[in-house]
């Protein structure tokens, strides 16, 4: 098997393994933890694994297909990635399919597949920005030519996906941020966005609640009792409303340390999204916390292998977008697990890799293809460099 690797897919071996395990793993756990979608939706749980294995297939293929073009290959095209997300984002818009009252899904004509803008244009944004960052490297004084280029493509994409998706506008927001201070953007700049961004955001609910007629905000209410429900104290919470995340805690309590067993979990079929928003929470329960930790030292290995790559090279955009990607991935995972253990509120972000999902499980492993690409090259001036020493 590590021979196969070797010889077929280049870059880091310990991120292909890593990664392979959880795309394989994620058979085993949608198709137990289908069993709510069954009964709302109808089908079968074979259905639904047929379904997740053709996503686990186009995923595979995307990421190795991606890992063989050069890094800078994709630099060039970042300008046309980032306008083809900003129109499919604007598509969804005013065409997006709704789900669980959320318009974030394009159906895909004959197939039956839905696909969410937003996976596509998170990516596209951390690879617009990589590159911006690189160009405008010694004009960051300069509000017109520097800064303003870097920051409105972030607006932009930020205040499209906000309307139906606000966790996840916010915390790519807080990766694109997180990239211009390592980009060595001037601090007055950063805290002028800050504080621009709390006016706008405050003004914005201000009109929702002024004019609801206009509905800016049609998620605003939804926001609210899921903030709600999490903080506020247990005799004043919407015990209907917050029922998914009290079955969460209860299915991690009811793991222990070693789990009920592969499909033998029962609080899972009463949680909605067992099988995305709340994955960790029936991981837990059927696995126990000792596979719950073992999986989170495998997103800890892959953020420090992706980081060590994005270190290692010599190229400024290849550093950024691997952190980039490397951060994205790693605060998904996180947010997962936090709203399971209620520290968080309810929110939409899946476990990447594992969760039941096909774009978004294509566009991390399309992420992954990035950094496996850059750390090929890496590997490839590495054995010139040898054969040179040893000339």
């Amino acid at each position: 098997m590590v021979q196969f690797l070797r010889k077929h897919f280049k870059g880091d071996l310990v991120i292909w393994v890593i990664t392979l395990i959880l795309l394989g793993f994620s058979l085993v756990s949608v198709y137990s933890f289908v069993p709510i979608l069954v009964k709302i939706e109808g089908g079968t749980p074979f259905k639904y694994l047929f379904k997740h294995f053709i996503y686990i297939l186009l995923a595979v293929l995307a990421m190795y297909w991606v890992h063989k073009r050069d890094s800078m290959y994709i630099s060039r095209l970042s300008r046309v990635i980032y306008y083809g997300a900003i129109g499919l984002l604007i598509f969804t818009l005013f065409f997006g399919t709704k789900v669980n009252e959320a318009g974030r899904w394009v159906r895909i004509p004959f197939v039956g597949l839905t696909f969410q803008s937003s996976d596509f244009a998170k990516l596209a944004l951390l690879i617009y920005v990589s590159r911006m960052l690189v160009k405008k490297k010694n004009e960051m004084n300069d509000w017109k030519k520097g800064f303003l280029p870097i920051m409105m493509p972030i607006v932009i994409i930020c205040g499209l996906i906000v309307k139906d998706n606000f966790s996840t506008a916010a915390i790519l927001f807080m990766i694109c941020f997180t990239m211009l201070f390592l980009g060595r953007v001037p601090f007055s700049k950063l805290f002028t966005v800050i504080f621009a961004g709390i006016l706008l955001f405050v003004m914005a609910v201000g009109l929702h609640k002024a004019l609801p007629e206009l509905n800016i905000l049609p998620r605003f209410d939804t926001w609210m009792n899921r903030i709600s429900n999490r903080y506020e104290n247990s005799g004043d919470i919407d015990q209907a409303g917050n029922l998914q995340a009290n079955n969460a805690e209860q299915a991690i309590y009811l793991g222990g340390f070693l789990g009920q067993g592969i499909g033998k979990g029962k609080v899972k079929e009463f949680i909605p999204e067992a099988y995305a928003d709340f994955f960790y929470a029936s991981f837990v329960e059927e696995f126990g916390s000792f596979s719950a930790v073992v999986l989170v030292l495998f997103y800890l290995i892959l953020l420090y292998r992706i980081m060590r790559i994005a270190l290692r090279s010599d190229q400024l955009f290849e550093t950024y977008v691997c952190l980039g990607i490397g951060i994205l991935l790693l605060s998904q995972a996180a947010v997962n697990m936090m709203v399971c253990t209620g520290i968080f509120p309810v929110t939409g972000q899946n476990m990447p890799f594992l969760a039941m999902g096909g774009s978004a499980m294509i566009m991390a492993c399309v992420g992954i293809g990035i950094v496996q690409g850059v750390a090929q090259k890496q590997e490839e001036k590495s054995s010139v460099e040898s054969e040179s020493a040893f000339a």
